[in-house]
């Protein structure tokens, strides 16, 4: 589903990413981790065709990734880590705006519209301006948008950011279902107790490379830290303890 071989991105005198190789196949929760300015928002945006790397190569769902793939890109969504939304449009018309762009059909998208506003909710708040919600209601209207078209691939970054509770676990849940229904969740996330209790598997990226890669147990096992948490493994893998 998701694959990167040697994929590099230099700005100027600065490797960003460096010579970065995973596979992340489908049906699979694989959370990408690393401390700030490690490169994943870099290796976000190459992986989702938003920048032409510097060496190597993406594919995406068996094709090459690049800027002028746009049916390609349908099959994939994104939740940015800042919910930046024009704010004079009312909910409804920014979901209404995203649903034109994927192509869906005015009954699936009423169907799937009334689960997520119950999920998430939101019943009843559609019709006010964005720029009257809060940080958490606009997240949960990114990430409405992001799901509702059930794309192949969702790249998550730090998508529990302000949602309450209810939300956050409502989130879990819908996306442990996601991934075993076949589709695929690229998450990044300094949330470590978030990536522990859903991932699969974990990549660790450092100053732009790659560390370690594995189940929790895995890198347990590389950290010597048999009962540790997530945390704990993170700092011994890139800190050294």
């Amino acid at each position: 589903m998701i694959k990167a071989e040697g994929l590099t991105k230099i700005f100027g005198s600065t490797t960003a990413v460096d010579s970065l190789d995973f596979e992340v196949p489908k049906g699979e929760l694989f959370a990408f981790l690393g401390p700030n300015g490690s490169g994943k928002s870099t290796t976000i945006r190459m992986l989702m065709g938003l920048l032409e790397p510097t060496g190597g190569s993406v594919e995406i769902l068996g094709e090459v990734m690049r800027l002028d793939k746009t049916e390609l890109k349908s099959r994939i969504s994104f939740v940015p880590d800042t919910p930046d939304i024009i704010g004079k449009l009312s909910g409804r018309e920014y979901l209404n705006f995203v649903a034109s762009v994927y192509g869906m059909e005015q009954g699936e998208y009423e169907r799937e519209l009334e689960y997520f506003l119950g999920l998430f909710d939101l019943e009843g708040r559609l019709d006010t301006l964005v720029e009257n919600y809060s940080h958490g209601m606009r997240q949960k209207l990114v990430i409405i948008g992001a799901l509702m078209h059930h794309p192949d691939i969702v790249f998550l970054d730090e998508p529990t950011v302000g949602l309450d509770p209810k939300s956050n676990r409502n989130l879990k849940k819908y996306l442990r279902e996601y991934t075993a229904a076949g589709h695929t969740v690229f998450l990044t996330t300094h949330t470590l107790s978030l990536a522990e209790e859903i991932a699969d598997r974990i990549l660790i990226i450092y100053k732009g490379v790659a560390r370690n890669s594995g189940t929790l147990e895995e890198l347990r096992a590389v950290a010597g830290k048999p009962d540790a948490s997530l945390e704990d493994v993170f700092l011994e893998l890139t800190e050294g303890g």
